[in-house]
């Protein structure tokens, strides 16, 4: 195996964009590691420990570094050259006069006054001093970019604060801002219903389920998902929840987070509460009767708290919160069940959305189903450091241990692939549960490798004497960049139960394991 490398001096690229090239560069036929980063001190400390190379690089540099056959890692070079060195038509007027391009800032702001939104996607050791530059030109701020001190983001959120302004982040991967998507964002339609989510596809669902359900949203503001500890006290989602409030087309609010810290839950309730208008809280693991109040509605899912919202936006009955299984699944569940092996007992859930991993963790432990994960819930186990299953596991792919130096898999579903081959073949799993996320951001062919993935594995489990059951739920809208028709279609051409929404799939894997436990006793 070679490793070879190529740097290109005061070349800047965000972080989406490198995401995206690094994705193309590691799907290169024999490549087996790639890395395409700003050279930050965290990032070339990164790419020295993962064996990718040793670099005398400025922090305005940008590095790609590959590994493979010598023959891949000459392509992937080649292929990374093309995309960074594409010239940009973005400097050009309409008149095709070429014009300076805007190298900051204030420079942006300087061209259009109107400007009132900086989004910030660079190292995370310079997002903060970006993200106060703009504040101090009276800008609201997306920071998608992370690793930010908790230090930094409470100066930064407490000065937006102060200033009547607003930071999303740091780590704010979803946004909708007047009908536009930001980051990783479904494509919905416009309506009455405004969502502040601390969790990036937790706000996907919500979004992608009031579509659904008939209404729309005004505005999906993110607060990152550190905003509800003790240390931030929810700055941004108060912020969040006032300015919806007096916003004249939003008449119903959805929240949506993992559990605050019990002080700062107290004064989001309370804020909600006195808001005038209703409002929808998905806490998710929380009890609901510790969020109901007058005016304020607890959802025990992330799909029935978009339900609820928008019921309200159209003055319906409230739906229930439980899930209820179709006799006509509950039948498939069980002819599969009868066809595995005694050994197949587990579920192996494999998530590139943090927060559907969360969920479908909840919903087995409150049906006796505990796993292993490397972001377990209360009660659930840490995945040991070799990070491989055992017993039931539920992984989130997404999570920083998984992506470091490689593209999100929402981005490249490479890994998240890899292991859904590698858990169905392993003896003891019984089903393999999964997400595929759509919308600006993600994969444009999210489950071609998939697809290859299952195919394989169903192969390989006839071979063994095994059968496999695989569910799935796919986060999107009939609007996204990717048809959700031809991806739920094909995943069921391969034999996936899909499910309308996450928390759905892990019911019916529950069921499942519930059918399996009654035929190993």
């Amino acid at each position: 195996m070679s490793v070879r490398s190529r740097y290109y001096a005061n070349l800047y690229k965000d972080s989406v964009s490198l995401m995206t090239v690094s994705a193309k560069v590691t799907s290169v036929a024999g490549i087996t590691a790639a890395s395409v980063v700003m050279a930050s001190a965290t990032n070339v400390d990164n790419l020295r420990q993962a064996g990718l190379g040793d670099f005398e690089v400025r922090p305005n540099d940008l590095v790609v570094a590959v590994a493979g056959s010598d023959e891949a890692c000459d392509e992937a070079l080649k292929v990374a050259d093309e995309l960074l060195t594409a010239k940009s038509t973005s400097t050009e007027s309409g008149d095709g006069v070429a014009r300076q391009p805007l190298t900051s800032i204030r420079m942006a702001v300087a061209h259009d006054p109107a400007h009132n939104l900086a989004l910030i996607s660079v190292p995370g050791d310079y997002a903060a001093a970006e993200a106060m530059k703009a504040l101090r030109l009276g800008m609201d701020v997306m920071l998608f970019s992370d690793n930010v001190t908790a230090d930094k983001e409470l100066a930064l959120k407490t000065y937006a604060r102060d200033h009547d302004l607003m930071v999303m982040g740091p780590d704010c991967g979803t946004a909708i801002i007047n009908g536009v998507p930001l980051g990783f964002a479904n494509v919905v339609r416009r309506g009455p219903v405004g969502v502040v989510g601390a969790s990036g596809t937790g706000t996907q669902e919500v979004t992608v389920g009031i579509h659904q359900h008939g209404s729309g949203v005004s505005q999906a503001l993110g607060t990152g998902g550190h905003d509800l500890a003790q240390a931030i006290g929810g700055i941004s989602m108060l912020h969040g929840l006032t300015a919806l409030a007096a916003d004249p087309a939003t008449s119903v609010i959805v929240l949506v987070s993992k559990p605050p810290a019990p002080d700062v839950a107290a004064r989001v309730l309370a804020a909600a509460a006195a808001s005038g208008k209703p409002v929808v809280v998905i806490f998710l693991g929380a009890d609901p009767a510790s969020i109901t109040r007058k005016g304020v509605f607890a959802g025990t899912t992330l799909a029935h708290a978009a339900a609820m919202a928008a019921a309200l936006a159209n003055q319906r009955e409230l739906p229930m919160g439980s899930i209820m299984i179709s006799e006509a699944t509950q039948r498939k569940l069980s002819d599969l069940a009868r066809t595995m092996a005694p050994s197949q007992r587990y579920v192996r859930g494999v998530f590139s959305g943090g927060t559907f991993c969360y969920e479908a963790q909840l919903i087995h432990a409150a049906a006796g189903f505990q796993a292993f994960s490397n972001t377990p819930t209360v009660g659930n186990s840490p995945l040991p450091g070799d990070r491989k299953s055992r017993h039931n596991t539920i992984v989130d792919m997404g999570d920083d241990e998984f992506t470091q130096g490689r593209p999100h898999p929402m981005i490249d579903p490479t890994l998240r692939d890899a292991r859904v081959r590698d858990e169905a073949a392993d003896p003891t799993t019984a089903v393999v549960l999964f997400d595929v996320v759509l919308g600006f951001g993600a994969s444009e062919e999210p489950t071609a490798g998939l697809l290859r993935a299952i195919g394989a594995a169903r192969t390989d489990a006839k071979a063994t004497g095994r059968t496999v059951a695989f569910i799935g739920y796919v986060c999107g809208t009939e609007l996204d960049p990717q048809d959700v028709g031809s991806v739920v279609a094909g995943l069921e051409a391969a034999g996936v139960l899909v499910a309308s929404s996450n928390a759905e799939a892990a019911a019916w894997s529950v069921r499942f394991l519930s059918e399996r436990q009654g035929a190993s006793s």
